[in-house]
């Protein structure tokens, strides 16, 4: 029976809980998004609390369960107090990154951007490292973990282009963040395991 860590199944659940709120509120939580122009005016807290507010409910359930599906490999692989701090670091970090890689490469765009799809994707690219590894972080240069981020940035490119995906509404599709969000994850991995991880735990981290 799968058994995902709690700290995969209580960020992938407070996606659609916070979103629950989002919609009955009067601004729409509107004044927490993103907008690249913000950058110029020195306002960052949107870097922050952009992935707070989803643009709806598909695209909460999608990011929610991208989050339980790609965090369960990483939060596996840290145990305790720390592993949990370090667990939301890379999430947090990953969309923060995510959201300033966006706001740099549209710079002065007042275009708002919402949603936790940057952070879910620097999840991702860290799994991706974990795939087949036993519990162990593969190196940059497997086989395994160059096909997979090339298949996983064509996916990225494929959406951007055509502008469509599960949830997005209508939505531009801000496939230059998941880039940016991915990229921090799939290398900060790799000293965050050897910093944090236990080493008696990593053989065992990636079973199910």
């Amino acid at each position: 029976m799968f058994n995902a860590p709690l700290p995969a199944v209580l960020l992938a659940a407070s996606m659609p809980a916070l979103y629950f709120f989002q919609a009955r509120a009067h601004t729409y939580w509107l004044e927490l998004s993103f907008a690249p122009i913000d950058l110029s005016q020195g306002r960052y807290a949107g870097l922050l609390t952009s992935m707070l507010v989803h643009g709806g409910w598909a695209h909460a359930a999608m990011n929610a369960v991208a989050a339980l599906t790609f965090g369960t490999p990483v939060a596996r692989l840290f145990r305790g107090g720390v592993g949990l701090v370090v667990f939301l670091f890379l999430y947090i970090v990953s969309g923060v990154v995510a959201t300033l890689g966006y706001g740099l490469v549209h710079w002065g765009s007042s275009d708002p951007l919402v949603g936790a799809s940057g952070a879910v994707f620097g999840l991702i690219g860290a799994a991706t490292r974990l795939t087949g590894g036993g519990g162990r972080v593969q190196p940059l240069t497997h086989r395994g973990v160059i096909t997979m981020s090339i298949a996983w940035m064509a996916v990225n490119a494929v959406l951007g282009l055509i502008g469509f995906a599960p949830g997005s509404e209508g939505a531009r599709i801000a496939w230059e963040a998941h880039a940016f969000g991915f990229l921090f994850g799939i290398l900060a991995i790799g000293p965050l395991a050897r910093w944090f991880a236990p080493l008696p735990d990593r053989t065992d981290a990636g079973k199910v």
